[in-house]
């Protein structure tokens, strides 16, 4: 291309043809809780946000996270770098020396457990993928020393947070979802998933440990939000209140079976579900052949989608978001905090 072309094009892009925009003008608000104003009108936040709450929360949720991911940073560039000057060793160095202590090694027991909690079928490891899990497992051990290391020499020593945890918590009803747990517990976790989402499965898994490890504490609640994608999750979720309706309980059996055999989740199965689960099974097939409970997966459905949910499975504890199948310990973190009071207003 020629210098003159070049000096043509310009050095740099301009919008010369730039539509209409409106006409904002930035000031301070005249009134607290106020955000803008249009038409004369004043516009609050709650206005603001709208119906996409779960949007705002997880936003929200992001930016706190962020903020303490780069005081974790700080925390080893200052601290960490201080014992290494000390030392006479850089930061690195002192590091891999002190506080990581050399490579990572991962356990064939401990990559079997990863790969079997994760439902990886052996048919679609490779080199290539099982490279990728145990670098995954190497970073998480690393990040677990350092962590150690950071609590051991703040012990005495603690950082001092001036922005707080957000609370961002939303009114959810329980309705007549199935429920498992004390009516009484202090923490309520509803679920909203898919009986073919593989995502859901994991979902199922971490609420296993949670049944384990907080009962007497915790109730839980299991919302239909069967996906287009998967055909076959709206007769399961239909067949798992044709159980329900027989026994409460027994819904939980169902609900376990389905979940670990979602290849199969075709009539004949699903029948044999519910008789493995302990029903009537002409009870169940009268129930589910005159699709008695359409309406209620669909009320589900438009309850979810009322709140915001998008994806499955998303789960609200004591009305806070947790998106996607994350391990035990984000459960924890939330569950911990209410059963405590909570901590932040």
């Amino acid at each position: 291309m020629s210098i003159a072309l070049l000096s043509l094009l310009g050095s740099a892009c301009t919008n010369s043809n730039a539509k209409p925009a409106p006409n904002y003008v930035y000031k301070d608000s005249s009134k607290p809780g106020i955000v803008a104003k249009i038409g004369g009108q004043e516009i609050t936040e709650e206005d603001l946000i709208g119906e996409d709450k779960l949007s705002w929360i997880d936003i929200k949720k992001r930016e706190y996270e962020f903020k303490m991911g780069q005081v974790k940073k700080l925390l080893v560039d200052k601290l960490v770098g201080a014992e290494a000057k000390k030392a006479g060793m850089s930061l690195g160095d002192y590091m891999n020396k002190n506080v990581l202590k050399g490579e990572p090694k991962i356990s064939d027991s401990e990559y079997k457990k990863f790969v079997a909690e994760k439902k990886i079928p052996a048919a679609q490891i490779n080199d290539q993928l099982k490279e990728r899990i145990m670098n995954y497992l190497k970073d998480q051990k690393r990040d677990e020393a350092v962590d150690a290391y950071i609590a051991k020499i703040t012990k005495s020593n603690p950082v001092e947070i001036y922005f707080k945890k957000p609370n961002l918590s939303i009114n959810v009803e329980v309705g007549d979802a199935p429920l498992w747990g004390d009516k009484g517990a202090k923490v309520t976790i509803v679920e909203f998933s898919d009986f073919q989402c593989p995502f859901c499965s994991r979902g199922a898994n971490s609420v296993d440990e949670i049944k384990k490890k907080y009962k007497g504490k915790v109730k839980i609640a299991f919302k239909h939000f069967p996906l287009p994608m998967h055909p076959d999750a709206k007769p399961a979720s239909e067949a798992s209140l044709c159980v329900k309706e027989q026994n409460a309980d027994k819904f939980w059996k169902f609900h376990d079976l389905a979940f670990k055999n979602q290849d199969k989740l075709d009539t004949a199965s699903l029948e044999k579900y519910a008789k493995d689960a302990g029903v009537n099974v002409d009870k169940f097939k009268e129930c589910f052949n005159s699709k008695k409970y359409v309406a209620a997966i669909e009320k589900d459905m438009q309850y979810g989608e009322k709140l915001g949910v998008r994806s499955t499975p998303t789960f609200f504890i004591n009305g806070q978001l947790i998106s996607g199948a994350v391990p035990i310990e984000q459960f924890s973190e939330i569950i911990d905090e209410e059963l405590k009071g909570g901590k932040n207003d």
